[in-house]
């Protein structure tokens, strides 16, 4: 009788992996630009909570950049417009920097355990390249996972369908896996929701749940 194939697992990483600070990263920015601004740019309030008035501009630099569209150097000019006289280039990567709290060592550990156990594992990060770079000279990221799908570098973005039929047709060798056997962590509901419906992974929204699967 023909052996199994083993459970697929794909990490998201903000949140799920390493811990994030929108609070304090919203406080640097409210420094530098005011509240008004901060919400307007960035769409969340000082208690990282999503707002209404964001323009369509400020969703669409926003878009892009997690996407790839644009450089880091054309975001954070962009953002600069909307700050103080005198705010530098320096402060609002700072700024934008202060939203990565740490990545505990105990959930790379999980994951390296995963894939001493016969596991491929992934991720799957809507992110930014300046977020990226700096996580992954820290951390390694890329020693830890089979491969990475980042937002910017496959110019889409969850929760969008796009984004997990091409991870999934990846993953699965085109369609030799099942995706029942693919397990999904993602803090936010809408892209568990977006998952389950569009290629039908089992999701979970920590990775503290991984035990029970494992």
């Amino acid at each position: 009788m023909p052996q199994a194939k083993p459970i697929i697992y794909i990490f998201d990483l903000g949140g799920v992996l390493i811990r994030l600070n929108v609070p304090r990263c919203m406080h640097a920015f409210e420094e530098l630009m005011g509240e008004a601004n901060m919400q307007a740019v960035l769409g969340i309030d000082k208690h990282g909570e999503g707002v209404l008035s964001v323009s369509v501009a400020s969703r669409q630099l926003m878009a892009d950049f997690e996407r790839g569209h644009i450089s880091p150097v054309t975001f954070i000019r962009e953002v600069l417009r909307y700050c103080r006289p005198g705010t530098t280039e320096q402060q609002v990567v700072d700024a934008w920097m202060a939203m990565l709290d740490d990545l505990p060592q105990r959930r790379l550990d999980v994951i390296d355990r995963l894939r001493a156990d016969g596991h491929p594992v992934y991720l799957l990060s809507n992110g930014n390249e300046l977020h990226f770079d700096f996580i992954n000279r820290t951390y390694g990221l890329d020693r830890h996972f089979d491969q990475l799908f980042l937002s910017q570098e496959m110019h889409m973005a969850k929760p969008d369908p796009a984004i997990f039929r091409a991870v999934h047709q990846a993953v699965t060798r085109e369609g030799t896996i099942r995706p029942e056997r693919i397990i999904f962590i993602d803090d936010i509901e809408a892209n568990r929701r977006a998952a389950e419906q569009t290629v039908g992974w089992h999701t979970l929204p920590s990775i503290d749940e991984i035990e029970r699967f494992s």
